[in-house]
């Protein structure tokens, strides 16, 4: 059986078509189920959705059908976050919201304008996720707090979404990927309001393209927070760090 999903994965394109398989295999519980998901996979869906999960920092999450799906590259967006060992997170346009679980915090908070993304994210958050526009759903509260910002925004410029692989086209909502006309719509909202809702110290971090970095940056510094940006060449990860003053 192994050795036929193999060449049907392989005939649709897909790279990995032994690994891919081979997850498959240990997902599906029966036949009957091996069959729909390969030909789910076959038909251009990404693995992800298929088997119902994905994995980020070691740990695997939730994804549903219409939910963004995280990306391997944010492996080290997750790890910088891991490092500063926030005790109150702040998870915006969470998604799934594998990025704030996986970094993990005492008080865990995330938001996401989707209904069916924060449906999702309430499956793989042991905190409180909000229904609504960035920050505007959060408790006033929380201005101040928040030890550390993670922002997944959809960055891509809106002219690249056609060159986007067609499984991104067909099987996420545009919102998720189209960043307005400099890919940068969403981190420019949130560079102007961060600094309110940081606590002395804090720290945001958010992936951008190479490319977009200095420009990010430019919008973080304008919003009174210190920017510099990491790097991770084996996983073409780039991410802004924008922390606030002492």
């Amino acid at each position: 059986m192994t050795d036929s999903i193999v060449e049907r994965l392989r005939a649709a394109g897909c790279v990995f078509a032994e690994d891919e398989a081979a997850v498959i295999l240990a997902t599906a519980t029966t036949p009957d189920e091996v069959e729909r998901m390969v030909a789910q996979r076959v038909g251009g869906a990404p693995l992800e959705i298929v088997v119902g999960w994905a994995e980020l920092g070691g740990i695997r999450f939730v994804v549903a059908p219409g939910v963004f799906v995280p990306r391997r590259r944010t492996d080290f967006l997750v790890q910088l976050g891991r490092a500063l060992q926030p005790r109150v997170l702040l998870d915006l346009c969470c998604g799934s919201g594998a990025v704030g679980a996986a970094i993990g915090a005492a008080e865990l908070h995330a938001s996401d304008i989707d209904p069916v993304a924060v449906e999702c994210a309430r499956s793989n958050v042991e905190g409180s996720v909000y229904l609504g526009d960035l920050f505007d759903p959060l408790p006033a509260a929380l201005r101040g707090r928040v030890h550390l910002i993670t922002l997944i925004a959809p960055y891509v410029p809106t002219d690249e979404i056609a060159l986007l692989p067609r499984e991104a086209r067909l099987y996420e909502p545009a919102a998720t990927l189209d960043g307005g006309a400099d890919g940068l719509a969403i981190v420019r909202r949130v560079a102007a309001e961060a600094a309110r809702w940081l606590a002395p110290g804090g720290t945001l971090l958010t992936e951008v393209s190479e490319q977009q970095a200095p420009h990010a940056v430019a919008l973080f510094e304008a919003g009174g927070l210190r920017t510099h940006v990491e790097e991770d060449e084996d996983r073409w990860a780039t991410v802004v760090v924008a922390t606030a003053a002492p």
